[in-house]
């Protein structure tokens, strides 16, 4: 339990201190984690009601943007995959660049379409499907088109 607790402590402090250095630099600075461009991702907390922000990975298929929820392999989701359950429209900020977004989950024909680009791109995603007994959600960000 001790062990579980100190990983999400030292995982929420690596991405404050990411968030952090990626706003200030604009995204010049961890723009890019492991050969994968970062988005900003902020949700709206599900109990608070607070805009969260969360750097993650991401992929494009088309004009959509497309993030893992493997929260390193956990057994529990991401918290901010949780936040998109409840209120699946978020901001999602690449460099300087801000969109609204509508997030869904990707079909199992989606995903598996998905997946093998994914986890040739990293092979971690593999790595943590295989540590978890839960199938890890691709997401869909989708732009928001304004009328």
């Amino acid at each position: 339990m001790l062990r579980l607790t100190f990983r999400r402590w030292l995982i929420r402090g690596l991405s404050r201190l990411h968030l952090a250095l990626h706003r200030l630099s604009r995204g010049r600075l961890l723009g890019r984690l492991a050969g994968m461009p970062v988005l900003l991702l902020t949700t709206t907390g599900r109990r608070s009601g607070k805009a969260r922000t969360t750097p993650l990975t991401f992929f494009r298929d088309g004009r959509d943007l497309v993030v893992i929820a493997s929260n390193g392999g956990a057994d529990r989701p991401p918290d901010w995959s949780l936040n998109l359950q409840q209120n699946p429209r978020a901001v999602v900020e690449i460099g300087t660049d801000q969109l609204t977004v509508q997030a869904s989950t990707a079909s199992p024909e989606k995903r598996e379409r998905l997946w093998p680009g994914i986890t040739a791109t990293y092979p971690g995603y593999a790595a943590y499907q295989q540590k978890t007994s839960r199938r890890i959600p691709v997401l869909i960000l989708t732009p928001h088109q304004e009328p």
